[in-house]
């Protein structure tokens, strides 16, 4: 059994207008996600378009496959921002249809183009305008740039990322990018929810840096109670033992046993039964203390058997564990087939992973496949006359 899907008008922003000023990552996946529940998405684009078009190899039917999975489903304006004429039709155009408008320009690039939240809202109270900036928009770093692995540097994810005494390491997924989108939703939906009930619209302003310090509350909290800096633990977690990945016969395989009923079970399928008495074990804090002796015991145990062996036992014993599969292994696992993550978008053969939500047991399916270049720009020149400069 597959999980249905949602499409139409059964989407829950049907009828939702949305001006996407956004390049790179993060402002497309808010628009894509906006899209996917429904909303019209109206992405515009520099003369030679998204820079994200060329992030490749690889490449799928004629663009990135970065592209192809953040902008599925949107139409393309492409114009050159500095043509008076074009911008006046295209201001136009946002004041007739617009709901919503969100930009990650460089900052004061909206403003200067009178793109600005300020200026919009001046036309159009009811617009709900979101900035996705690098720092913030205050503060003494407001105007600088920012990316991803720059975010996770300045954000302290990679003090705690990757294993103790090596070399810093990025996060294998642009993390910092994707949750400034999903944060983006989230103020833009709260927005909106407002307006319903006022009229009015307002500004969302979320950034790279808030997002990157908000995925590290609970190494904060930590520091915080203790004094001491989280160090990086690998495939493990810090305060709790053991929760880790262990090397087995034939691959990788985490186990979380993350309690003291958890751990003594664990114990027993390892046939370590002397673990049991031994007061280095006895509660997590004491695990925690001992994890380097008590890590390696493990480590041995482990690799005498292959993962499939494990997981069976482990399964068994009710002691959560999940192997370390690549992008192909998870993506043809039964689970994920059967809840049809993997979705195509439509008239293409490119494939994508769906919205991680369902409304009603459905879950959104893509609208469409990614625009060409400038394929919408007829709706520029069906702009009603007399658009303000």
């Amino acid at each position: 059994m597959t999980e249905p899907r949602a499409t139409g008008a059964a989407l829950p922003l049907a009828g939702l207008c949305v001006f996407e000023f956004g390049h790179s990552v993060a402002a497309p996946f808010a628009g894509q996600i906006l899209g996917d529940m429904g909303a019209e998405v109206i992405k515009v684009e520099k003369p030679a378009g998204d820079d994200a078009r060329r992030w490749g190899p690889p490449f799928q039917e004629g663009e990135s496959a970065i592209f192809q999975t953040l902008n599925r489903g949107k139409r393309s304006l492409c114009l050159d921002l500095r043509d008076a004429g074009a911008m006046a039709r295209l201001k136009a155009l946002v004041l007739e249809r617009g709901d919503v408008v969100l930009q990650n320009m460089r900052p004061g690039q909206a403003e200067s183009l009178g793109l600005g939240d300020a200026a919009l809202l001046a036309m159009k109270p009811s617009l709900v305008c979101c900035n996705l900036g690098a720092f913030g928009r205050v503060g003494p770093l407001a105007q600088a740039p920012g990316y991803d692995p720059l975010m996770q540097a300045f954000g302290g994810l990679m003090s705690v990322t990757g294993e103790a005494g090596r070399p810093a390491v990025r996060v294998g997924v642009s993390m910092v990018d994707m949750g400034t989108g999903m944060w983006a939703v989230i103020g833009i939906l709260a927005a909106l929810q407002r307006r319903a009930a006022t009229g009015k619209g307002g500004v969302v302003d979320v950034s790279l840096f808030e997002t990157a310090a908000a995925w590290m509350s609970v190494p904060v909290a930590q520091f915080l109670a203790s004094g001491e800096a989280p160090e990086r633990q690998g495939s493990g977690a810090q305060g709790i033992v053991p929760y880790r990945a262990y090397r087995t016969a034939d691959g990788e395989l985490v186990v979380a046993a993350g309690n003291d009923a958890l751990f003594r079970a664990l114990a027993r399928v390892l046939e370590r039964p002397e673990w049991l008495e031994d007061a280095r074990f006895a509660t997590n804090p004491d695990r925690v203390a001992h994890q380097a002796v008590l890590y390696p015991l493990i480590e041995a145990e482990m690799a005498r058997r292959p993962t499939a062996d494990w997981v069976a036992r482990l399964d068994a014993a009710g002691i959560p564990c999940a192997p370390v599969q690549d992008v192909g292994q998870m993506l043809d696992h039964p689970q994920t087939r059967a809840l049809g993550l993997l979705q195509n978008l439509p008239g293409t053969g490119v494939h994508a992973i769906g919205l991680p939500v369902a409304f009603d047991g459905a879950r959104p399916a893509p609208r469409g496949p990614v625009p060409a270049r400038g394929a919408d720009n007829a709706l520029l020149d069906d702009t009603p006359k007399g658009a303000p400069a």
